[in-house]
Formats: C-alpha cells, sequence, structure tokens
C-alpha cells in the first residue's frame, strides 16, 4: 500500500491537506495563547478592582455563628477584601512572580502605591484565609458545588511598609469548553470548502491530462492519428491537447510518407535485383557467378530487414491471445529442422494477447544470432510476476557491458565483416526490440555469470 500518492490530484490534495493541518495547529495554539491572556487579564484585572474598590471586611466584627456561613458566601460571591498582619509561611514558595509583575503594573497604572505584592495560584481548598480549614476535607467538600471545586488566584497588597496585608481572592476565569471542538468543527469546515473546491478544479486538469496520456500510448502502439480527443479543460491544457493533435497528424504524415517511400524503394530495388540475378546465369566463370549470386541474395536480405524493421508495428490488427510456450516450440523445431545446435529449455505455459508473426520474427532473429555468435541457443519460457518472459542463452563470448545498449540500435554488429553469415546487417537485434516495444515489453541483454549472453524478451501477461 502506497502512503504517498504518485497523480497530481493525489500530491496535489495532500500537500493542501498538509498546509491546512499546519496552518489550523498554528492558528489554534496562537488562538489558544490569546484565550490564556485574556483570561488572565480578566483574573487580574478582577484582583486589581479588589484593591482598589473591595468592601474590606473585618473577620473579628462578625459574629461566630456567621463566620462559617459568610465563608462559604464568600466563596460563592467572590471573596471580599481582607487585611490580615501576616501571611502563611507556606504562600512565599509558591509565590509566582509573573503574575505578580503583570498585577503590579495594572495597580500602578490605576495610581495603586505598591511596597510588597504577593500572588499565588491555588486549589480552593489550599486558601489560608478560610476559617475552616481545620474541618475534615469530606465535611468540607459537602454542599460545594462541582463548578466551586476549582482554582482561585490569592493575591496580598502591601501599600507602604509597615502596614497590614491586604488580601483578595478571586476564582480564575475557567477555560472556554468549547474552544477544542471550535478548533475541530472550523477545521473540517475549512478542509470540506477549500479541499473540496480544491479537487473539483484539479479534476478539471487532471482528467484531460489523463485522456492525453492514454491517447499518447495508443497513438505510439498503433500509429493511427484518428480518434484523437477534443481540447478541453483550462486554456493550458486545451492549448496543449491542440499542440498534440497537430503533432500527432504530422507524425502520421511523416510515417505514411515514410511507408510509401519504402514500399517504392522496394519494389524499385528488389525489381532490378532480380533482373540481375537471371542475367548472372550467363556468365561462364562459375566461381564469378557463385560470388555475385551470394552478393545479390545479401542485398535482398538487408533490403528484407529494412522493410521489415519499417513495418514493424504498422497496419497490424489485434493482438490475438497465444500460449508462448508453443510458440517458442515452434521456432526451436524450425532451427532442429535445419540442423542447428538449438534446445527447447524450462518452459511454463503462459498465454498473452500478442502480434504472433512479429513475436515469431523477433524470437527467430534472437535464435539466429545465438547460434551464429555463441554456437548454440536454449529458449526458455518463464513468468516473472506479472509479465512472461521469452529468454534465449547461449555459450558464446557475450558481448562487453559497454556495447550491450549499442548493439540493440540499427546496423549496429558485433561482427566488423559485411558477410551475413557472420557479421549480418546488424538488424536482428534492432526488430526485436522494437517488436517487444510494439507489445508493450522491453528486449533485455545481459552476460552470464557462467559465460554467454542471455536475451530476455518481457512481455506483459
Amino acid at each position: 500500500m502506497r502512503l504517498f500518492p504518485r497523480s497530481l490530484l493525489g500530491q496535489m490534495l495532500l500537500a493542501v491537506g498538509l498546509a491546512l493541518l499546519i496552518a489550523q495547529a498554528v492558528s489554534g495554539v496562537l488562538l489558544w495563547r490569546a484565550g490564556e491572556r485574556q483570561r488572565e487579564g480578566a483574573t487580574l484585572n478582577q484582583l486589581a478592582f479588589r484593591f482598589i474598590a473591595g468592601e474590606l471586611v473585618d473577620p473579628a466584627r462578625r459574629p461566630a455563628t456567621r463566620r462559617d456561613e459568610d465563608d462559604e458566601r464568600d466563596h460563592r460571591r467572590g471573596f471580599r477584601l481582607r487585611e490580615v498582619d501576616s501571611l502563611p509561611p507556606f504562600v512565599g514558595g509558591l509565590r509566582d512572580s509573573r503574575r505578580e509583575d503583570m498585577l503590579r503594573e495594572i495597580l500602578k497604572s490605576e495610581n495603586v502605591p505598591v511596597a510588597d505584592l504577593v500572588v499565588v495560584a491555588m486549589a480552593r481548598e489550599q486558601d489560608p484565609m478560610r476559617r475552616n480549614q481545620l474541618r475534615p476535607l469530606a465535611a468540607r467538600l459537602q454542599g460545594i458545588r462541582p463548578a466551586e471545586q476549582d482554582r482561585l488566584l490569592f493575591a496580598a497588597l502591601r501599600r507602604h511598609p509597615g502596614e497590614a496585608w491586604l488580601v483578595a481572592r478571586v476564582s480564575e476565569q475557567p477555560r472556554n469548553p468549547g474552544f477544542l471542538a471550535g478548533i475541530v468543527v472550523q477545521t473540517l469546515v475549512t478542509y470540506v470548502v477549500l479541499v473540496g473546491l480544491l479537487a473539483l478544479l484539479l479534476r478539471r486538469v487532471t482528467r484531460p491530462l489523463a485522456d492525453l496520456t492514454g491517447r499518447i500510448r495508443q497513438f505510439g502502439a498503433t500509429r493511427d492519428a484518428s480518434g484523437q480527443i477534443e481540447p478541453r479543460g483550462p486554456e493550458d491544457i486545451r492549448g496543449l491537447i491542440s499542440a498534440h493533435n497537430a503533432l500527432e497528424t504530422r507524425i502520421a504524415t511523416l510515417l505514411d510518407e515514410k511507408d510509401v517511400m519504402l514500399g517504392a524503394i522496394g519494389h524499385d530495388l528488389k525489381t532490378p535485383l532480380a533482373a540481375l540475378r537471371v542475367r548472372i546465369e550467363s556468365v561462364p566463370d562459375a566461381t564469378q557467378r557463385d560470388k555475385m549470386a551470394r552478393t545479390i541474395e545479401e542485398i535482398t536480405a538487408t533490403l528484407d530487414d529494412i522493410l521489415t524493421l519499417a513495418r514493424v508495428g504498422k497496419g497490424d490488427g489485434p493482438p490475438e491471445r497465444a500460449e508462448l510456450s508453443a510458440l517458442a516450440a515452434s521456432v526451436v523445431e524450425e532451427f532442429e529442422d535445419m540442423g542447428q545446435p538449438v534446445s527447447l529449455g524450462e518452459t511454463a505455459r503462459i498465454a498473452a494477447p500478442v502480434h504472433v508473426t512479429w513475436l515469431n520474427h523477433a524470437l527467430r532473429n534472437l535464435v539466429g544470432n545465438a547460434v551464429r555468435y555463441g554456437g548454440g541457443a536454449q529458449v526458455e519460457v518463464a513468468r516473472d510476476g506479472d509479465r512472461a518472459v521469452l529468454r534465449v542463452l547461449d555459450n558464446g563470448p557475450g558481448i562487453p557491458d559497454s556495447r550491450i545498449a549499442a548493439m540493440m540500435e540499427p546496423f549496429a554488429r558485433g561482427e566488423a565483416s559485411r558477410n551475413r553469415a557472420t557479421g549480418g546487417a546488424g538488424l536482428g537485434l534492432a526488430i526485436a526490440r522494437a517488436v517487444a516495444e510494439q507489445h508493450g515489453g522491453t528486449l533485455v541483454l545481459r552476460n552470464r555469470a557462467e559465460g554467454g549472453l542471455c536475451a530476455e524478451i518481457s512481455l506483459p501477461g
């Protein structure tokens, strides 16, 4: 399974999706930090308001019967301002210097003198100013609503040195419980709108490109200019399709002209060669007559190879499903009937859609090369994954690795002479490669570790 898409549509949607995810994550963090600053600022401003305009309460002046009741009401109503001579010792170890600085700036902006300031964030149950601190925890929690079991901000202010402490406590502003859900909903809506619109836009680009790709493959296989696709999509894509259609028409015209020219050459050359072959029979010297006859045969055979290479894939009907091991056996039998050292190796029964005549021709060329240069050939048919492989092996000297690619080009020969019994015209491998490519396959040459050459035609199974 591929996690990274290969298509333009998939890669563009993935890139936009990742960019949007990162942008939303950054936006969410910034919004969260802004919300935290706002929440903290609101809490500190509420504390500052307590110090500036809060009601000062002296617990000692209240009747004892009301103190516990007033303490609980203080928690529900927001804690009024109190005055104490000293702070509990544990408060000093919990001081929040950052919030102290922020609260000091707020108080100074309101012209409130600040000699000393202590700010501590704590759980409500840690509040040192509650008179019922010594009550058991379970008893203290009775009657307190769950919403009140939160955190508070404890602040103590001494306006002038030596004065008593003014103490104020406020509940910290609660976080917005729907913040995360809001970000998720916003992200989903943005994804649906943006990615959906982008997908529709990209489909207008990728569909014509996919059609154009299929058309190019079809034209490469058939060389038929009929059935061109209509320009559609954005203007750039329409221009590309129109330019391709014009190029395709031009290529098809050139190919037709080439076929006409080759047909004329074949007719104009073969006719005088046939007449010349008849005339040399009147030459009295038998040795000279045989040499001239062999020369004419070589010219005719070379001309046939040139015409064959030019006709590969041109004017063929649809491929027919054939059994490749039977095809290989028929080629081996032809060479055995001529007394050539050719054998059939391991074969697998594989049926594939092929042009039988052309594939037969390509396999005969490979076997003929193996016999000529390697002294013999062995033909095998095997399956390699989803592909069918026709393999021709020999025990000859092989080909230098640096010349393997060049040997599959037209008129490239492994032997310098033009004698067809040894060097030939250098078109056998070029024809075999053209036939393999006509079927959507490949021709691969490689030197065997044990010596000799392996020629493989790999075809789609």
